[in-house]
């Protein structure tokens, strides 16, 4: 992945988003990501948020991401995180808010290194507690009430999480550690996306059931908090808002509800995926266009070869008809035009429909999604969800940040 810090860094003179002599890139907008976070506070301004920047912030770019979350998350707010790698990348940035690792970690040699780093912790089985209480007793000299750990209920989901029986003896023992100044209880909602499932109000009502027989009933020096909402959560379970709120996929613009897009709740697009018209032409009526004559002209047709593929993370499988947008410098309009794939996508390329787009001529910049066109709208059409085309965008995209405006 190529970075540019900016777009006037990458391109002076040109217009906001546009780059010549690159083929394809993405255009990441700070701006939308810190307005996105805003709705997810909105959405319960009590509860502390678990920032979700894993897989390189789902695909823009880990270290801009959580640079710009940093500087307006507050107290009692941290980053999400899958894997120690990725907690470790985070630390290396000197960051001000914690960082929580959503799996945990299996080994004692893991355990030491995120130890080392100040992670908070999942606690999904019994055995990351045994790891836990072989490190303690390797090292009393941990002070008391300095480490944090989530401990996870399985409600439904039946992924990771400890059932009720084991959640409440891993509970018990997680309360005689004098090295534990704070314990979240969580769990994961498997169908939150939909807002008629039945599923999602019964995982409630056993969190909620299993919280209130476990919690002790009276203090015994340790802090204990909840967290069930991620961004479906958020969004449309008010009811699963509890302490902590996880967003994800809607700080990057996408939906966590089946049917909608981003744009429906609020959201921004944080990620304008773009290419540019290379070749024109004039296929006849009755050719076929690409791999596998998938698509034959039915009549006379101006198509535009736009440089991008799968091999740049455009997926595949998108069917004629896809929307695109094209830009054309030409535009009487000024606003980008909507058409539509017309043949295979390509490693490279993939064609478009420019029959009605006379106008358009090449070096005229496409949006594959992003501004102006929701990634949930090409993800449908692609049988996927956002969060895929967004980490499935690879290494020889161009990334350019849009600089946020001074504070």
């Amino acid at each position: 992945m190529r970075v540019i810090r900016s777009m006037a860094d990458a391109a002076p003179g040109f217009p906001s988003d546009s780059l010549p002599n690159t083929r394809s890139w993405a255009s990441i907008d700070l701006s939308a990501l810190i307005h996105n976070f805003g709705i997810a506070r909105q959405q319960n301004t009590a509860c502390a948020i678990v920032a979700v920047v894993k897989s390189n912030a789902y695909g823009h770019g880990v270290e801009p991401v959580a640079r710009a979350l940093d500087g307006i998350m507050r107290a009692g707010d941290c980053f999400g995180v899958a894997s120690l790698e990725e907690g470790l990348q985070l630390h290396a940035l000197g960051l001000q808010h914690p960082v929580l690792l959503l799996e945990g970690v299996v080994t004692l040699a893991e355990l030491e290194c995120a130890m080392q780093a100040g992670f908070e912790l999942v606690i999904h089985s019994a055995y990351q507690l045994q790891v836990m209480q072989s490190w303690l007793a390797a090292h009393p000299e941990q002070a008391a009430g300095s480490l944090t750990l989530w401990l996870k209920l399985d409600t439904g989901m039946h992924r990771l999480g400890m059932n009720e029986q084991t959640f409440a003896e891993v509970l018990a023992q997680v309360r005689a550690l004098p090295a534990v100044g704070r314990c979240v209880m969580m769990s994961h909602l498997a169908c939150a996306d939909d807002m008629l499932a039945p599923a999602t109000q019964r995982q409630i009502n056993l969190f909620k059931k299993v919280i209130s027989q476990q919690l002790p009933a009276k203090p015994d020096g340790k802090l204990y908090q909840c967290s069930m909402a991620a961004s479906g959560g958020t969004l449309a379970w008010p009811q699963s808002h509890f302490d902590y709120l996880r967003p994800g996929i809607m700080l990057y613009g996408g939906t966590a509800i089946l049917n909608e897009n981003g744009l429906d709740r609020g959201l921004l697009p944080v990620m304008s995926l773009r290419a540019r018209l290379i070749a024109i032409s004039t296929v006849k009526a009755g050719e076929a266009i690409g791999y596998g004559a998938t698509y034959v002209c039915p009549r006379d047709l101006r198509v535009g070869v736009v440089s991008i593929g799968y091999g740049d993370g455009y997926p595949r499988h998108a069917p004629n008809g896809t929307p695109v947008l094209v830009k054309s410098a030409n535009s009487l309009v000024g606003q980008p035009r909507r058409t539509r794939l017309v043949g295979r996508v390509s490693m490279d390329m993939l064609t478009i429909d420019l029959s009605d787009m006379h106008e358009a001529t090449i070096g005229d910049e496409v949006i594959l999604w992003g501004e102006g066109l929701p990634a949930d709208e090409i993800a449908r059409l692609c049988g996927t969800i956002a969060y895929e085309l967004f980490c499935q965008v690879t290494r020889r995209v161009s990334f350019v940040y849009r600089k946020l405006p001074a504070a």
